[in-house]
């Protein structure tokens, strides 16, 4: 075989020449590699797509020429986005000789975002979004009005015989006047390519949600959303509850608006959140910060408009100034004596939301996705912006007050924290002997390497029985929970570190948690989380999800968090046996036929036997998995304060509004569905 193998090599290197160096013109390099620069051809990409045009949008809005954006989910699959600013150049390139809308979407690297003569601030520094939304849709009209004139022109990407490929985004004619109007600004349409997209439905909510964001990050700024798409078909995959066909954004507050829509369904400290801006040089600074009687901190980060959910240098500029600042005032306010060592950044933040965009002219991200800043030259920046205006703002006897309520919650933080230090350690440091508890519930498997293991979490000790016998040994671990854990939501870290179904669990990852987690040490690569198909398998599923979230978030954030998908009937007819895994697969595996069928309803994964449990849940082959993601951080935010909060009212009004009481013991992720026998999103 290695023979075989070898000499096949050689017989390929021997023609290796000039002739084999493939030059890939134009767009082409977008369509044979899509993930380059979109990420994903999955749900996330596609609405990359929307995004790069919407921020072009945005970008007219924050250079001070467009007072508002709609964006239309077209009944025919299309997305149409309008703005009303200078409208894109109609006139004709100097070098390429076409008009300069063909430009922006016909070439690579091509846009007026490169110098800050036409944008002083731009999320798209590129100049490959429009060219790549081109490149990956199946069509794309533009329409621009500029100097009383309308002007059109459409590209699509069809199969050329004489190439025998798809051609992307080419005109299919020059761009053209229309006549004479009054509008002025962009308005750009594109169809999506299904030939190079696993789906090609935009989500309603996601959509609305990052409009709703952007609506707040451009105080003033008017965006509309309408969706005039069909329902879709309740056997369709991800798309949740529809949202309301027409919504209007627009928030005079800003960012202090954004905070305390955040902060709804919390209780605040203060009424009036704290709201500080400056400049330096040409970074501009803004921040609206809100304490709640929570213990958890929630800093959201932006630049130009873009999220950065990895932070970067302004976020990190940002808590080196406010500790510093903080650990001033508590020396001067008599909180800290001489002896006394500085508070940290994490007990000035704790119960924090704050929301922080930084306007910075040469953005310098991580990649084409943009999930953190990078440029050095910002952090300072940002310090002394922040260290100047917080300074001022708590010299002020008006907000003094204030002051001394966050440096005692920080002091009480500190104590707590140096507790939960302390139990760390001693879980970390048990000995043999306390370490048995552990050893009885845990069965580990005989895998040594991490990236291949995967463990279950358990509900009861019976299905946990039945998944040590059923699983695979050399990759599979269990570990049963035998009683539900804390609402982490509720329970300072002190608190969480003492509940033994959480020791357990952290223990078992070896990751630790909060400040001292370190996904290098998961000794598990796949964390699925296993319980019946009932209201009490959901609610440990949700105390479970909110602990991840809010002390392991990595976990969730790099795709090692799982909801195992017990099927909820076992159907047989003769001698072959099948498993429905919702009422509507039911449906289809009967025909909607109960005659010739025996039906089994299974309440819990207790009256699986071990072999059933296998080869229904646990098996890779066969098995249903919904990986858990965190698509908008503020919003995932948000939605763990409501469900597991503790005001009531929000979380009756919400689940009144999603909740489909039409389909018993069902668990549905928001954005995605398990494919059969597949890992999905």
């Amino acid at each position: 075989m290695w023979t075989q193998i070898h000499q096949g090599v050689n017989r390929m290197t021997n023609h290796y020449d000039a002739r084999n160096i493939q030059v890939l013109e134009g767009l082409d390099a977008v369509r044979m590699r899509p993930g380059m620069y979109i990420g994903s051809t999955g749900s996330r990409g596609l609405h990359h797509m929307l995004w790069e045009i919407v921020d072009n949008g945005i970008d007219e809005a924050m250079a001070g020429f467009a007072t508002r954006v709609d964006v239309t989910l077209e009944r025919d699959g299309s997305v149409t986005v309008q703005d009303n600013g200078r409208g894109m150049p109609v006139d004709i390139h100097p070098t390429m000789g076409v008009s300069g809308v063909e430009v922006i979407y016909t070439r690579l690297h091509a846009g007026g975002k490169f110098n800050s003569e036409n944008y002083a601030y731009s999320g798209g520094l590129h100049g490959v979004g429009a060219s790549v939304v081109n490149a990956l849709s199946r069509w794309v009209e533009v329409d621009v009005c500029r100097d009383f004139q309308h002007w059109h022109i459409r590209f699509e990407s069809a199969w050329d015989e004489k190439e025998k490929k798809v051609v992307a985004g080419r005109a299919t004619g020059p761009l053209t006047l229309v006549g004479n109007t009054r509008e002025r600004g962009s308005r750009v349409r594109f169809l999506p390519d299904d030939r190079v997209f696993e789906t090609v439905r935009f989500n309603a909510e996601t959509v609305s949600r990052r409009l709703r964001e952007l609506a707040y990050l451009n105080r003033g700024l008017t965006i509309t959303f309408l969706d005039e798409r069909e329902p879709q078909d309740e056997g369709d995959a991800g798309e949740g509850p529809r949202a309301p066909e027409r919504e209007v954004y627009r928030f005079d507050g800003g960012l202090v608006d954004y905070v305390r829509y955040l902060n709804a369904d919390k209780t605040p400290l203060h009424e009036e959140p704290i709201y500080l801006a400056g400049q330096r040089e040409d970074v501009i600074f803004r921040v609206a910060i809100q304490y709640t009687d929570s213990y958890t901190e929630n800093v959201f980060s932006y630049v130009n408009n873009i999220p950065t959910a990895e932070g970067g240098t302004h976020e990190t500029g940002f808590k080196a100034a406010y500790t510093k600042v903080m650990n001033d005032f508590a020396r001067r306010l008599g909180a800290l004596k001489d002896k006394d060592a500085n508070l940290s950044g994490d007990d000035f933040r704790e119960g924090m939301t704050a929301v922080m965009l930084a306007m910075v002219k040469n953005p310098q991200f991580e990649g084409q996705t943009k999930g953190k800043l990078g440029n050095t030259e910002v952090r300072p920046l940002v310090e002394a912006i922040l260290t100047q205006q917080l300074t001022a703002y708590f010299e002020d006897l008006r907000h003094q007050e204030l002051a001394q309520q966050i440096i005692e919650k920080a002091v009480r933080a500190a104590k707590v924290r140096e507790a939960a230090r302390k139990a760390r350690d001693v879980a970390r440091t048990r000995s043999a002997l306390e370490a048995a508890p552990l050893v009885g519930k845990l069965s580990s498997c005989t895998g040594r390497k991490p990236e291949q293991n995967e463990l279950f979490i358990v509900e009861g000790d019976s299905a946990g029985g039945s998944a040590k016998q059923g699983r695979d040994r050399r990759f599979q671990a269990i570990l049963p929970l035998r009683g539900k854990p804390l609402n982490a939501e509720k329970k300072r870290l002190d608190q969480v570190l003492g509940n033994e179904e959480f020791r357990s669990i952290i223990t078992a990852l070896g990751t630790n948690i909060d400040e001292s987690f370190s996904l290098a040490s998961l000794k598990y690569h796949k964390v699925i989380i296993l319980s019946d198909a009932d209201q009490d398998g959901a609610h440990i599923r949700a105390i479970l999800l909110t602990f991840f979230y809010r002390y392991m978030k990595e976990l969730i954030t790099e795709g090692h968090v799982y909801i195992g998908m017990p099927p909820l009937y076992k159907v047989q007819r003769g001698n072959r046996v099948q498993y429905a895994y919702d009422d509507a697969e039911l449906r289809r595996l009967t025909r909607g036929q109960t005659k010739g069928y025996t039906l089994q309803r299974y309440k819990g994964l207790g009256e699986m036997n071990p072999e059933q449990l296998w080869q229904t849940t646990m098996d890779p082959e066969q098995r249903k998995l919904m990986r858990v993601s965190i698509e908008d951080a503020a919003q995932a935010e948000r939605l763990v304060t409501i469900l597991m909060g503790d005001k009531v009212e929000p979380r009756r009004q919400y689940i009144s509004q999603h909740a489909n009481f039409n389909r018993e013991d069902r668990f549905e992720a928001l954005g995605g569905g398990a494919g059969e026998g597949r890992e999905s999103r």
